[in-house]
């Protein structure tokens, strides 16, 4: 009975040699590769030019860490309840990376997408093409109901420093494409429809560029994943210099107070809920 196969372009090895992507990994990639490139290639199993990398890199620097977020402080939490299980304290941190955390490049990158994808005939040529086509997906959403993701901050209300230098940098790479060119357009005209003016923010930013590169949209989310796992590497570092994670413990557990329990009560069910 013949054996089965399981073929891979990524790694494997033999008793002489390991491979990866078709490369010697100790003669071909180990000190000539660098990391930024090298996920970027074993993602899209294609080798990326040093403007893809500049900003693929890019993107990994903006996304690595952003201050005392959820994910940052539950990895030192965990840390500091089972400083056995780094790995445990990293993932904690990881899985919080979600629609309002780290999610938003991907739900953004997915956004930019669908409606580019959608553009029936040749997407636009110049600025005002783009504007056009934002102020009517913005429209559509307001009607809707729906979110716009890439627009808002809880902290850089005036403007996400992140987002015109990522630009900046697909610009210089001649890297500036479609998904960008959309989202560029909605930080343009939005006040037209929402009434107020918000930020493009700095993961939005990363989900068009990410897009723009051509990596697969199920991934995006990955990718910030990947960035953020550094930072919570340094938080981790510093936890281990300055630890905070058993005073923000305390904070909470020293200030607690009893109330009445607060039953559940659910909604009464109208003509849209379920039926059987």
């Amino acid at each position: 009975m013949e054996r089965p196969q399981y073929p891979t372009a990524l790694g494997a090895s033999d008793p002489k040699s390991i491979t990866l992507l078709g490369q010697d990994l100790a003669e071909d990639v180990m000190g000539k590769v660098g990391f930024g490139e090298l996920a970027y290639w074993l993602a899209t199993q294609r080798r990326p030019t040093p403007g893809q990398t500049r900003v693929f890199e890019a993107v990994l620097a903006a996304l690595a860490d952003h201050g005392f977020t959820p994910t940052a402080i539950v990895t030192r939490l965990t840390y500091l309840s089972a400083p056995d299980s780094i790995q445990g304290a990293l993932a904690a941190g990881l899985l919080g990376g979600g629609s309002r955390f780290l999610g938003v490049t991907e739900d953004t990158g997915a956004f930019l997408h669908d409606v580019v994808s959608s553009v029936d005939g040749p997407l636009p040529a110049d600025e005002a093409g783009w504007d056009a086509l934002a102020l009517e997906t913005l429209t559509a959403q307001r009607a809707a109901r729906r979110f716009v993701p890439g627009l808002g901050h809880h902290v850089h209300k005036q403007g996400d420093p992140r987002t015109p230098r990522l630009m900046q940098i697909a610009r210089e790479e001649e890297l500036f494409g479609p998904h960008l060119s959309l989202f560029a357009a909605i930080g343009r005209v939005h006040p037209q429809v929402l009434g107020k003016t918000l930020p493009l923010n700095g993961a939005g930013v990363c989900g068009a560029a990410l897009t723009d590169l051509d990596l697969p949209i199920e991934l995006l989310r990955g990718f910030a994943l990947l960035a953020r796992t550094a930072g919570l590497i340094g938080q981790l570092a510093e936890e281990l210099r300055h630890p905070v994670g058993n005073e923000i413990f305390l904070s909470v557990d020293l200030n607690n107070r009893s109330v009445p329990p607060d039953p559940y009560t659910p909604e009464p069910e109208t003509d849209g809920g379920r039926h059987g």
